[in-house]
């Protein structure tokens, strides 16, 4: 195409629905609808319920920026993916597969579920016949290495739950930054936020990644992380919390807003500081307010500012430890991968020697390419330092951040308009 590519970007939220209108990379126009409580539940119970409120206000947003995103031609639209079944990233065309699973709530129900459904109606509105609706990267991408999925409680298998179009868009951000093709090259990549996900990207592949949801990785601001699975069923054995409050705490009400009382790191960086209170009025600093108010028990000290720094160092290292961890990851995903004793020579097996293979990546002085860091805790200036201190000997780290999702969105769009990338089919499961 000649003339500049316009995509719509569309994202809803819990509480919001966002708009963005894009002219290749430059924005035309953006829109933050906030929704209230009260007009969400007199919508019904089920999210699907909000469809027709939250098209008709993003209708009315532009109609009140006096901007029309028909005019000039709309090329594409992306809406944010919603809980579908377990499926490898990529830019992906909206279908009636897809929209069966989603307004059925098949995989789960949340807001993010509307994002196909409002692609869709504002694709026929704004873009006509043969403007696609599309979706990429899901939080549901699902591209594991089959080692990766073992645990060693044979009900349980892990399963991919994580910011996959925050990460992914970091990553190409940061290949092109470095000159080389994302779909060429390793990469650590760490989203930091609310929650905290740690990738390792082999070659366009996550094929292992810490579940943000699912109690793994690095403790974050509201997340608790991994922790000691006999120190939990004491903490329910005990009664000192139940089950569902321990479900809401885990995602929610744990991690710095347990240890400090707030989830804001600026506030916590100032406390470090000078001893500023941390707390921001939404629990009480050293507990963590799980469902139904109860209480988990608190931590042993009140914050101060000694505590507000070992806090934040704890985390910087844990978050770090959790990069080197995802390491073997790369040696596996090239093919690489050490042998059973049983499929070498006798003579050979002390050895273990590597498996050949013709695809090995090239030699570089690092394990990776580039370790990068994204999110909004990427906007700190001493959390970043302080990962560049730990992870920097595993290649060059590589901050980015101002590549919000809506950004990333229309970039897949936009790669598929270009002929870089193809609308995959989205199939229901067997």
């Amino acid at each position: 195409m000649s003339r500049p590519l316009r995509v719509l970007a569309v994202n809803p939220g819990s509480t919001t629905t966002k708009a963005v209108l894009y002219e290749d990379e430059r924005v035309l126009a953006g829109l933050e609808v906030e929704h209230r409580a009260a007009e969400l539940e007199a919508c019904g119970h089920a999210v699907y319920d909000q469809l027709d409120l939250r098209e008709a206000a993003l209708v009315r947003g532009f109609a009140d920026k006096g901007v029309d995103p028909a005019a000039g031609g709309l090329d594409a639209v992306a809406g944010r993916g919603g809980l579908l079944r377990p499926m490898p990233g990529g830019v992906y065309a909206v279908g009636e597969a897809m929209l069966d699973d989603l307004r059925h709530a098949r995989y789960g129900e949340h807001a993010c579920n509307l994002g196909a459904e409002l692609a869709v109606r504002l694709a026929a509105r704004w873009g006509g016949p043969g403007c696609p609706a599309v979706i990429t990267d899901p939080v549901v991408t699902d591209e594991l290495l089959d080692a990766a999925r073992v645990t060693g409680l044979p009900p349980l298998r892990r399963r991919s739950l994580f910011h996959a179009l925050s990460q992914r868009g970091a990553a190409r951000e940061a290949a092109r930054r470095l000159g080389l093709a994302y779909e060429e090259g390793d990469f650590l990549v760490l989203h930091l936020g609310g929650g905290v996900s740690v990738g390792a990207h082999c070659r366009g592949r996550v094929a292992d990644v810490t579940n943000a949801l699912d109690g793994e990785g690095p403790f974050s601001p509201e997340r608790s992380g991994g922790v000691p699975l006999m120190g939990v069923l004491d903490l329910l054995e005990s009664g000192a919390t139940t089950i569902p409050a321990l479900r809401r705490a885990i995602v929610s009400t744990c991690g710095l807003k347990a240890l400090l009382g707030t989830k804001d790191l600026r506030r916590i960086e100032a406390m470090a500081v000078d001893g500023t209170t941390a707390a921001d009025g939404t629990a009480a600093p050293g507990g963590a307010t799980a469902a139904g108010g109860a209480q988990l028990p608190p931590a042993a000290d009140a914050p101060t500012a000694e505590t507000a720094r070992r806090t934040l160092e704890a985390m910087a290292y844990a978050m770090a430890r959790t990069a080197y961890s995802l390491l073997p990851t790369f040696v596996l995903a090239h093919g690489r991968a050490v042998p059973p004793p049983g499929a070498v020579p006798p003579t050979e097996a002390a050895g273990l020697p590597d498996v050949p293979t013709p695809d090995a990546p090239p030699a570089r002085s690092t394990p990776v390419d580039a370790v990068v860091l994204t999110g909004g805790m990427a906007r700190s200036a001493w959390l970043t330092a302080a990962l560049t201190r730990y992870l920097e000997r595993l290649g060059p780290v590589v901050v980015v951040t101002g590549l919000e999702e809506m950004q990333t969105l229309a970039d897949g769009a936009r790669r598929m308009l270009l002929g870089r990338t193809r609308a995959e089919e989205y199939l229901p499961a067997p």
